[in-house]
């Protein structure tokens, strides 16, 4: 746990960037994923709650993916490989 927690102080300025930016793009998604989901309480159609609710666990997937790709693609550059 050390170890992850010292791997992502000592990331690149260019990767930390782009992980920033990505998670603000997921978080974008899960904004306007939680709006489709609240206009679904007042109007009610299933096919709002199911386009909310994939674009909510699509927004989640994004900002994990940006996470772990940006510790690796940190670590493999450190590395050389």
């Amino acid at each position: 746990m050390q170890k992850l927690f010292s791997s992502i102080k000592d990331l690149d300025k260019n990767i930390f960037k782009i992980m920033k930016y990505g998670f603000w793009f997921s978080g974008l998604l899960a904004v306007i994923a939680s709006i489709i989901l609240l206009t679904y309480i007042f109007i009610g159609t299933n096919i709002l709650f199911h386009i909310g609710f994939i674009l909510f666990q699509s927004s989640l997937s994004i900002a994990v993916e940006f996470f772990i790709c940006g510790i690796v693609v940190d670590f493999i550059r450190k590395q050389g490989i």
